[in-house]
């Protein structure tokens, strides 16, 4: 029986990751077939949002770019490294804690295949206001922010309860 509830709670435990890997996995393919097959990199454009293919060789949102190729590689190892530790965290943890970990996990892994494969992160959702322009991201990229910031609130909501009974 214990056997089970470990096995069943594996299987979601993996679904979430999977799942996000899978949306970031295919919005980049889509949109980096779209480029090529239009020969530009600016895929669509409205008031608020442009579509527009950028190889982000730096973390998220375009953060610490550079050329030198030991730099890149030293940057792909530590977010290596980061990844390990959220996955021991995970499995240190239960509730909402977890599957908000989850959801990092699942973009860190979308954009670290990139940074193997690709030598970089192709980033294309372009939000803006006239011209002021928000750092250029991916799928991968709003589940990463998304899982932090509600581990954030979840911690510090958590700690306010806890201070409370006190």
């Amino acid at each position: 029986m214990i056997f089970e509830n470990i096995k069943k709670n594996i299987y979601l435990s993996l679904f979430i990751p999977f799942i996000i890997f899978i949306l970031d996995r295919t919005s980049k393919i889509y949109v980096i077939n779209l480029s090529k097959n239009s020969f530009d990199n600016e895929l669509f454009s409205s008031k608020f949002l442009n579509i527009i293919l950028v190889w982000n060789e730096g973390i998220a949102f375009g953060l610490f770019s550079f050329d030198e190729r030991n730099l890149y590689n030293f940057l792909t190892l530590i977010i290596l490294i980061m990844i390990i530790v959220i996955f021991i965290m995970i499995i240190r943890s239960i509730g909402p804690k977890k599957n908000f970990l989850l959801m990092v996990l699942g973009g860190a892994m979308g954009n670290l295949y990139d940074r193997v494969f690709y030598k970089a992160v192709p980033d294309f959702i372009d939000i803006h206001f006239e011209n002021l322009h928000w750092f250029v991201f991916n799928v991968a990229d709003i589940f990463i922010t998304l899982g932090v910031i509600l581990l954030i609130l979840w911690e510090t909501l958590m700690t306010k309860k806890n201070y409370e009974k006190i």
